[in-house]
């Protein structure tokens, strides 16, 4: 971190442009020694304000229904990839305005559109999503392919003589793991689904890449491109979300009143189940700039947020000193699934949006109020 953190609102989501394209910089070298196309998972990431920078980089997005499809149609103007559980049949026609490929999760979506989409007016490639029933997420909440899931065609389900028209497949079976992973899932989809991959044009290997991880293992993950490319000659999608802005934004929060009970607790100006929902659904506990863990420094507190859910704690942090109304904290890795996820419960103000930019100055993006809020609502 290397802004003013007196500098922005309270609370602000600041993301940094030159972590930013450092993240970038790294999958641009992927892309140049494999030929594969890089897209940005928008469910992860959707600060569009930064749009256009990424688009130097990568090839495009994935969205995950017409909004955010329209949304990368619009501001970044490159590929489009649509995927979702299932499409509504009044917004489907829109989708296909604005996509460039389609992945449908089952068969029975793919022949109920199928003619509206040989039908528009420009050519849609389209894909099936595969379930290997193979996955190293040991948490349910995230795992595409526990037991019973509702994503992608399973090998017994899968209907051979319904490819027609289908020019690809895409797997999504990852979250926050290492090429190690991937590896091993590429050889389960070779030996699953090798006869179809025989009849397709390209492969999306989905999100749960964390390329940008400082011990993330780049060639393992050449490697995996390079297989499908040589013994299928497929174009090779990847489309993390979370890896793009791993570790390029910051949460500048501050401390509202202190009090103790039975320990000490600090209230803050920002809500984990509003402005950091992951912290209680993963959960996680985000790292703070200067702290500690528990009894590490001298003065622990526990921290939460301002809303009415007894359960709005971030965790325990430990301090050099006592903390003080007005004192200023700020949580790392906060641009990925945080923006995207927020929520205006109780009441509370969303935080406004900040770009450190490249040339050290702060561009406050956005700024939200009551109307906001009010929109939202009826």
């Amino acid at each position: 971190m290397n802004f003013d953190i007196q500098a922005v609102p309270s609370p602000s989501y600041v993301v940094d442009e030159k972590l930013l394209l450092a993240n970038l910089e790294k999958m641009k070298s992927v892309i140049d020694q494999t030929g594969c196309k890089i897209l940005l998972a928008q469910k992860g990431f959707s600060m569009f304000e930064v749009y256009p920078l990424i688009g130097r980089y990568l090839h495009g997005v994935t969205s995950s229904g017409l909004f955010e499809a329209r949304l990368g149609y619009e501001e970044m103007g490159k590929e489009v990839h649509t995927y979702a559980p299932a499409f509504h049949e009044d917004e489907f026609d829109d989708i296909l305005r604005y996509s460039d490929h389609l992945v449908f999760n089952s068969f029975a979506q793919w022949k109920q559109f199928k003619d509206r989409v040989q039908r528009h007016d420009q050519p849609i490639e389209c894909g099936i999503r595969i379930n290997p029933e193979y996955s190293e997420i040991e948490t349910d909440m995230y795992n595409p392919c526990f037991s019973f899931s509702r994503f992608g065609v399973t090998l017994e389900n899968f209907e051979a003589d319904e490819l027609d028209g289908i020019t690809g497949l895409h797997f999504h079976t990852m979250c926050e793991q290492n090429s190690d992973t991937l590896w091993r899932t590429i050889q389960i989809i070779d030996e699953e689904f090798g006869p179809y991959l025989q009849k397709m044009k390209w492969i999306n290997f989905g999100g749960g890449h964390h390329i940008t991880r400082p011990d993330y293992d780049i060639e393992t993950l050449i490697r995996s491109i390079r297989f499908m490319q040589d013994k299928y000659q497929l174009d090779v999608y990847l489309e993390p979300g979370e890896a793009v802005a791993l570790n390029t934004g910051f949460l500048v929060a501050t401390v509202l009143d202190t009090m103790h009970n039975g320990m000490p607790i600090a209230i803050l100006d920002t809500s984990a189940s509003c402005h950091m929902p992951d912290v209680l659904e993963m959960p996680y506990r985000p790292e703070i700039i200067g702290a500690g863990k528990p009894d590490e420094k001298a003065h622990t507190y526990r921290l939460g947020g301002p809303t009415c859910l007894a359960g709005d704690v971030i965790g325990d942090y430990s301090f050099d000193q006592p903390l003080q109304p007005g004192d200023r904290l700020v949580f790392c890795d906060m641009a990925h699934y945080s923006m995207v996820k927020n929520n205006t419960f109780n009441g509370v103000n969303l935080p406004s949006i900040v770009l450190h930019t490249a040339d050290n100055n702060i561009n406050v993006v956005k700024q939200f109020g009551y109307e906001d809020f009010r929109q939202r609502l009826s």
